[in-house]
């Protein structure tokens, strides 16, 4: 006997809803297998902590080894000015996603290291466009390798929320766990160090679950927090390497500080 006219309704809702059950089972894992990436259309205007702009209301007494972060949203920068106003380190962009590099980098990261600071590269991250292990291999062979040269930091991930969507990129907090961990061994096997992180406390909470301690164990934690304190620490790290604690003040670019005198910074450079 044929189906009702309510209970074609009926298999046609039950069926459109297990369609979108299913989908969304496949945006919580990650990137669907052949999906095109989302667009990167404003990759000049993402840097660390772009997430966090307008937060800062003061700029802290912050004093020790100081540096700063920049991106192409700074363009040239006079690095014998940065230098002699007290920077002793940098840290620069270099990549996004697995299309876009920066424009100003050979001039920010060239330039700070002829002035004698000591640099790194950072990689501005995106979950939802390709896979951890993609991102690494295009930031180490775009300006993110390490060289033993006492002048380089190793790479560090910026995680923080998306600037194109969904908080999270659309994954789980067990899938952009997994995305992490894939983007940090893969970067190791590159280029035998381990990759900074840099987050805030809210990102790494909402994101991930700041369930996973494990992160701590090789990664340097760069803490974002535009406050008198870096405050609370993710879960495993029980103290920051760097702090960036204002979008704005002495240097271009975001400010920083390194938790340390510089020959610990320099340490971090060599490996040491």
């Amino acid at each position: 006997m044929a189906p009702s006219p309510r209970n074609r309704v009926i298999r046609r809702l039950s069926t459109a809803f297990a369609a979108l059950t299913l989908a969304g089972g496949v945006l919580a894992a990650g990137p669907a297998a052949g999906a095109s990436p989302n667009p990167i259309t404003h990759p000049d205007k993402d840097h660390a902590g772009y997430s966090l702009a307008g937060q800062s209301t003061a700029t802290p007494l912050v004093s020790g080894t100081l540096g700063l972060d920049v991106s192409s949203h700074q363009g040239n920068v006079g690095w014998s000015t940065v230098q002699s106003n007290g920077a002793q380190f940098a840290y620069v962009k270099a990549t996004e996603g697995t299309s876009y590099q920066n424009p100003y980098f050979s001039q920010q990261y060239v330039g700070s290291y002829d002035v004698g600071l000591i640099r790194g590269a950072y990689h501005f991250a995106l979950p939802d466009n390709s896979s951890g292990a993609a991102q690494a291999d295009y930031f180490a062979a775009h300006g993110g390798g390490w060289s033993a040269d006492h002048h380089t930091l190793p790479g560090a991930v910026d995680m923080e929320y998306n600037p194109y969507g969904a908080t999270c990129y659309g994954l789980s907090q067990s899938a952009m766990r997994s995305w992490i961990h894939a983007f940090i061994n893969e970067y190791h096997a590159k280029t035998g160090r381990w990759a900074v992180i840099y987050t805030s406390l809210s990102w790494w909470t909402s994101c991930t679950g700041n369930t996973d301690t494990t992160f701590a164990t090789n990664s340097p934690l760069w803490i974002a927090k535009y406050s008198t304190s870096a405050g609370t620490l993710p879960a495993g790290w029980s103290v920051y390497t760097i702090w960036q604690y204002a979008d704005s003040g002495t240097f271009p670019g975001d400010q920083d500080v390194f938790n340390g005198s510089s020959s610990r910074l320099l340490a971090l450079a060599d490996n040491t």
